[in-house]
């Protein structure tokens, strides 16, 4: 099976939240690789992989880094593919300086950037899942389930709550 989306990292220290983008692409049924290459400490490697995945079909790239964020800006310089930033939550900034680092793009390399969390990362695959429906029915279908399944969710929840609350008053 070919890749469609490409998750990289700036570290193996991302890969918990990392984790959640895959999750969430799997959910849809797209293909993947997860990767931990470096825009700092691995510059060329990171260039030449993005020009190989490109030659191979990738359509999406997410990418996850911390503090000097600059993974997802550096394979957006080097591709016109979509790229998903994910800022990593750091320790001394509690994520601030990786969002910052990601979302402040120049004009003309943008970065599509989510949260700086777990949840973040999930958003970043379901992202890449909506770019790729764009061109594929199916996808577009699972897509518009997911949506019916958060509505569900919410109102089962609200069930919940209202039985809850009637019980402590009778």
């Amino acid at each position: 099976m070919s890749m469609t989306v490409a998750i990289l990292m700036g570290s193996d220290s991302d890969l918990d939240i990392m984790q959640e983008a895959a999750g969430a692409l799997e959910k849809f049924g797209i293909s993947y690789e997860m990767k931990v290459l470096s825009a700092h400490r691995s510059p060329a490697d990171l260039i030449r992989y993005v020009e190989n995945t490109e030659k191979k079909g990738v359509k999406v790239y997410i990418a996850g880094a911390g503090g000097a964020a600059h993974l997802a800006g550096v394979i957006a310089a080097h591709t016109t593919r979509p790229v998903i930033g994910v800022p990593i939550p750091t320790a001394m900034m509690g994520g601030l300086d990786s969002l910052l680092a990601t979302v402040q793009m120049p004009s003309g390399i943008p970065v599509a950037t989510v949260a700086a969390s777990k949840g973040g990362a999930a958003n970043a695959g379901i992202l890449a899942a909506q770019i790729l429906a764009l061109s594929d029915t199916k996808l577009q279908k699972k897509m518009a389930q997911h949506k019916t399944d958060l509505a569900k969710s919410v109102q089962a929840k609200n069930e919940k709550l209202a039985a809850k609350l009637k019980s402590k008053k009778a």
